[in-house]
């Protein structure tokens, strides 16, 4: 057993997606190891966290490094939990550059359960075909890293990019949906618990249309609005969910 020795920093936490047990040996992903080797500069003996997103967590060590190759052994589990008491469905319309890995990284550090990517009329970006699901790939990535970070061990899921009123005329019903609106007349303070799962929906650069809106309410999406000041929209969402948190969640 290689001997561990402490690390002035946090333990650096790495997503496995394969088989996990305790006294096993096995290689880092490629994607962790190049981060491991290359960014953090971890070597033999260093003190790692995995997971592999079915819940709890374990703690190993670096037996050995060469090149992008890292070999880790498992040392012990934890089942420990670190995920929201509220069952939260984030329905984000695309933004354009970094604004949709902004609001996603967020919302996964809030406890988002689930991430639902839409196209709405106002959308600066329009996907389909191969760019929406490379995007998709990479908003998986992006989630990924914001598990590592924040000590959560269950990926939120990312949904497959719809247009909006494709997701509206698919997606099951769930007991709460609201909608980010600034002209609604109840603040979040002011609504109600949510009943079970809650479909938040969050729009664009340019807001939603009247017509998205309409076709939104119709599908029992109630106006909630964020204090009186318009927000953008990579910092409507992360101020929601913390807002919902603060008051049902576990602030």
């Amino acid at each position: 057993m290689p001997k561990f020795r402490r690390n002035p920093m946090p333990v650096p936490r790495f997503y496995c997606p394969q088989t996990l047990a305790v006294g096993t040996t096995f290689e880092l992903p490629p994607r962790a190891a190049h981060h491991a080797v290359r960014v953090l500069r971890l070597r033999a003996g260093d003190g790692i966290a995995v997971f592999n997103g079915a819940g709890g967590e374990y703690s190993g060590a670096i037996v050995s490094v060469a090149r992008d190759r890292v070999v880790v052994e498992i040392q012990a589990r934890f089942d420990v939990e670190r995920e929201s008491p509220l069952d939260v469905t984030l329905v984000q319309a695309v933004s354009s550059g970094d604004r949709m890995d902004l609001t996603i990284r967020k919302a996964v550090e809030l406890g988002v359960t689930r991430i639902a990517p839409v196209i709405s009329e106002r959308s600066v970006v329009q996907l389909s075909g191969d760019r929406a699901r490379k995007r998709e790939q990479h908003w998986s990535e992006v989630v990924i890293a914001a598990c590592e970070q924040c000590g959560r061990n269950r990926l939120p899921l990312v949904a497959a990019v719809l247009p909006l009123s494709a997701w509206i005329g698919a997606e099951p019903r769930a007991p709460t949906r609201w909608i980010l609106s600034p002209s609604a007349a109840n603040s979040v303070r002011g609504i109600a618990r949510p009943d079970g799962a809650l479909q938040l929906l969050v729009g664009p650069e340019g807001g939603f249309t009247e017509e998205e809106e309409r076709a939104a309410a119709g599908a029992g999406f109630v106006g909630i609005r964020l204090g009186p000041r318009t927000l953008r929209t990579e910092t409507a969402a992360p101020a929601a969910l913390a807002a919902i948190a603060v008051l049902w969640g576990d602030f």
